[in-house]
């Protein structure tokens, strides 16, 4: 079942999870210890991320160094695949730009739609761990958009090979990202807004958020969305503060700004399960002012401490 049907549909506020592949060497029983309590809540999808190789130097005998291409979270199609017949739910995985070629992608794809997988979240991707600045694959996309294009042609059955006639029309439902407070790349807002227009003027079907904690930058988003005539539905994605340390972090890697009043109480709060106490009331309340305006859907970011998104579904519900 695709994400707008879902949304669409939906009698009732609804939930979704994003999970994180375990590294590679762990078992896959570090997502199914998220998933398992979760399952009680009946969520619509579970969005698995990907993550792109990053080169890394090793050291041979002799002394002297040699770049590796290391892909430290692999697995993400298979994880679907083990979602969906353990749960009987929808998973959706994350398509990124970086670090992967068009072929790549395709053959994914290929994969994807083999398992009988619905939806997917075409995104640019970060930048390597060793570059300031985000390089695509030599032979991928640089940009989102791009990436978006390529899976509308293979649901109009096109390939990346020319020879390929009559090729099978996949039907997947596409999701992009949004930012309520603007991609950190982007010179203002007018200008993120533009581009997101047109990944859903291409042929997006919806888009699912960066996390916030201000809930009024999320408003703000869907009034300027509308205004800019975006009028695919909006997932709001959420995720916990659940240590100190994240009170600098955050702000510096998404771009998110940290309401006083809960830099405050997560500052003043003085063991780590006052500070995952904390994290936990907030999201509460977030969670429960996004409901009482009328929004269909909670999409939680369950990485780091899937146990307080736990808490707070069990309070919601």
């Amino acid at each position: 079942m695709k994400v707008t049907e879902y949304l669409s549909g939906a009698k009732k506020p609804i939930i979704s999870l994003e999970v994180l592949p375990p590294q590679k060497g762990k078992s896959i029983e570090s997502i199914y210890k998220t998933l398992d309590p979760m399952m009680e809540f009946d969520p619509a999808f579970v969005n698995v991320t990907y993550h792109r190789a990053e080169q890394v130097y090793k050291k041979r005998k002799d002394g002297s160094f040699e770049s590796v291409e290391i892909r430290k979270r692999p697995g993400t199609v298979g994880i679907c695949a083990a979602i969906m017949g353990k749960y009987k739910v929808e998973a959706i995985p994350h398509l990124i730009c970086g670090g992967f070629s068009k072929e790549e992608t395709e053959n994914a794809l290929i994969d994807l739609n083999f398992l009988g997988v619905q939806n997917v979240l075409a995104l640019r991707g970060d930048a390597a761990a060793n570059e300031k600045f985000f390089t695509p694959h030599p032979k991928g996309h640089r940009y989102a958009e791009e990436l978006v294009q390529q899976v509308i042609n293979m649901n109009k059955g096109e390939y990346l090979e020319d020879d390929i006639i009559n090729g099978v029309n996949t039907d997947f439902c596409i999701g992009v990202a949004g930012y309520p407070e603007k991609h950190f790349e982007a010179p203002n807002m007018d200008m993120d807004l533009y581009h997101l227009k047109r990944k859903i003027d291409l042929g997006a079907d919806y888009i699912t958020t960066q996390m916030f904690f201000n809930n009024q930058h999320y408003y703000n988003f869907e009034n300027k969305c509308k205004e800019a005539g975006i009028n695919a539905p909006i997932v709001p994605g959420l995720k916990p503060l659940y240590n100190q340390r994240q009170l600098t972090v955050v702000p510096s890697i998404f771009n998110t700004e940290i309401p006083n009043d809960l830099a405050k109480a997560m500052s003043e709060a003085k063991t780590p399960e006052a500070c995952e106490k904390v994290g936990e009331e907030w999201l509460y309340e977030q969670c429960k002012d996004l409901l009482k305006n009328n929004v269909p859907i909670l999409h939680f970011y369950t990485l780091g401490r899937p146990n307080v998104v736990l808490n707070v579904l069990k309070r919601l519900f």
